[in-house]
């Protein structure tokens, strides 16, 4: 796997360095600041990229914009944005539209390496990848009107660990139920947040969003 890495610390840009290659992946290329990101991803056209969401000039959300520019530009560019804090605006935006091929990992998961490497593997699969940190404070941000009121507590389970990018063997397997138990919670989740079933390819991605845009 190539992959470009837009990172401002220099001590975790090297650490992602040497922890990709070491899992036998190529580093294509490296950024420091948001405008480096475009032009690197354009001309190397890597296999995914892995962006913090701050980067110089000014440290707001310049590679997040990056990340978004790209996926115009390359649609199906598998992209992992990493951030310190759970920032739900940044985590919907890159959701936005039922993306693919994204996740959204906060800093922290880096250090947990197989974690790290498991959700970039299932990002360039095509899957959607939330830090399981960042699910747990979305889905305690209960409001009036929440979507996700009229879920059942397995039903939220359920939706926690579709947003972690998990499919339903796995899922089953974390909840000890059966796969088609799990098919079912799915399809309930999905009647209860008024998803039609003509949008089967995206409906997983649209249920994170629910949440999301809560």
């Amino acid at each position: 796997m190539r992959v470009v890495i837009a990172e401002d610390n220099a001590l975790l840009r090297e650490g992602l360095v040497l922890l990709l290659r070491s899992a036998g992946h190529e580093v294509a290329a490296v950024a420091a600041t948001g405008p480096e990101v475009l032009p690197l991803l354009l001309a190397h056209r890597p296999d995914a990229a892995v962006l913090d969401v701050r980067l110089p000039p000014g440290f707001r959300d310049e590679g997040l914009r990056a990340a978004l520019a790209a996926r115009e530009r390359l649609p199906d560019l598998p992209v992992l944005v990493l951030s310190q804090y759970v920032e739900q605006t940044y985590a919907a935006e890159l959701l936005g539209g039922g993306a693919r091929g994204v996740g959204y990992l906060l800093k922290d998961r880096v250090g947990r390496v197989d974690d790290f490497l498991d959700a970039l593997d299932r990002v360039v699969a095509g899957g959607t990848v939330l830090d399981p940190e960042v699910v747990t404070e979305l889905m305690s941000r209960q409001r009036r009107g929440d979507p996700l009121a009229g879920l059942t507590p397995r039903e939220r389970e359920v939706l926690r660990l579709m947003a972690e990018g998990h499919d339903n063997a796995t899922i089953a397997a974390a909840l000890v139920i059966t796969e088609r138990s799990v098919h079912k919670h799915i399809g309930n989740v999905f009647l209860k947040l008024g998803l039609p079933p003509t949008d089967t390819g995206h409906r997983r991605v649209r249920a994170v969003l629910a949440y999301l845009n809560a």
